[in-house]
């Protein structure tokens, strides 16, 4: 029976999987690098798949609260001409059918807050240094020279995650998909009630609503190559990108200042191939499957990863069979995940077909409707 669980990573899968252990009746100790815990980023979108996954956590009432929900999406000509009536959830609709927005220090603060709160022991300004581990337990040391021993330990470290290197030191690394994403954050106007995502234009662009006052506005550029843009760069480069777009887009472009909010990331993904553990050792969230933001999902994978493992350690007395099973519940949906979101990335850098597109991540989006 899994008594002590050490997870290493204090993100959304990390926190997930600490809270729903905790809730188990299991000692969790989570341990974060940055001794101030903090996260980065601007905002997130969520979409149905992870509105249900956060409802199954307990905290989609809180989501609600300091982010904003919506009932649907609203498709638009990069003109600025609307392509369609906006899609709208029928009313009463489950959380799966729904999609939203928050700020990512808003959600991790809802999020650590119940996991301090769920009575998790958390360290911070440490990790780990070696493992040792037999049948029955992991042997850990961590680089400020304690020690402990755990019945199972939980690498939710991230896209460069140090555990993985460390029991899988032969994995493969992020691959960079050719592509970058700015993320700005701006008021919000009324009219921006869902996301609004314009199409046909130099570039994918969205907006979605993150809050009552604010939204975030992403861009998805091709750069091959990977170049560096030098922060005194990035108002100029937006302004640049966003010219050719109409509708909202060009309030928020003139809106752009030195006290603009902006964050640029280069786009990588990265799927281990199963399993994703080694004794008691096992991988979640980007450790295991970093995606790209094109299905918004990366979020909700890494909150169902935390669930899932810990239904199936719940009265599970055999480790591995456990594991297995959680293998045999989230490697595919993974690989859909990845797979989908990295071939958006790439029809678009192609300029490939808009229905095409949409038909793509519409199969991809009804399997993941599916119980996870």
């Amino acid at each position: 029976m899994i008594q002590t669980v050490l997870i290493v990573g204090g993100g959304i899968g990390g926190m997930t999987a600490a809270l729903a252990l905790a809730r188990r009746g299991v000692t969790v100790t989570l341990i974060d690098s940055d001794p101030a815990w903090r996260v980065y980023g601007a905002g997130i979108t969520i979409t149905g798949m992870s509105l249900r996954a956060f409802d199954d956590l307990g905290v989609l009432d809180e989501i609600r609260a300091r982010g904003f929900v919506h009932d649907g999406m609203r498709p638009m000509k990069f003109t600025g001409e609307p392509l369609g009536p906006p899609m709208r959830a029928p009313p009463g609709s489950p959380p799966i059918l729904h999609g939203g927005g928050i700020m990512r220090p808003v959600l991790h603060d809802i999020l650590s807050m119940r996991v301090r709160a769920a009575g998790v022991a958390v360290k911070l300004g440490v990790t780990v240094e070696a493992f040792e581990q037999d049948v029955s337990s992991v042997n850990v040391t961590l680089t400020d020279g304690s020690n402990a021993r755990y019945d199972l330990v939980v690498g939710a470290d991230g896209i460069f995650s140090k555990t993985r290197d460390m029991i899988f030191p032969d994995a493969p690394k992020p691959q960079f998909t050719g592509q970058g994403c700015w993320r700005i954050v701006a008021d919000r106007p009324p009219e921006i009630d869902r996301a609004e995502i314009y199409f046909g234009g130099p570039m994918k662009l969205g907006m979605s609503p993150i809050s009552q006052d604010q939204m975030y506005v992403f861009l998805l550029e091709h750069v091959p190559g990977n170049p560096w843009f030098a922060p005194e760069t990035h108002v100029a480069h937006m302004a640049e990108l966003m010219a050719l777009f109409g509708g909202n887009v060009p309030a928020v472009r003139e809106a752009l200042g030195e006290d603009s909010q902006i964050v640029y990331r280069p786009l990588e993904w990265l799927l281990l191939p199963d399993p994703w553990y080694q004794g008691r050792i096992v991988l979640i969230g980007d450790a295991a499957h970093a995606t790209t933001p094109h299905m918004a999902s990366g979020a909700g994978l890494a909150v169902e990863d935390g669930l899932v493992l810990a239904e199936e350690l719940t009265g599970n007395d055999d480790v591995a069979a456990a594991l297995s099973a959680f293998m045999d519940r989230r490697f595919e949906r993974a690989k859909l995940v990845v797979e989908t979101s990295v071939r958006q990335g790439e029809m678009e850098i192609a300029n490939a077909d808009r229905m095409q597109q949409t038909g793509l991540l519409m199969t991809a989006t009804k399997a993941l409707a599916q119980p996870y």
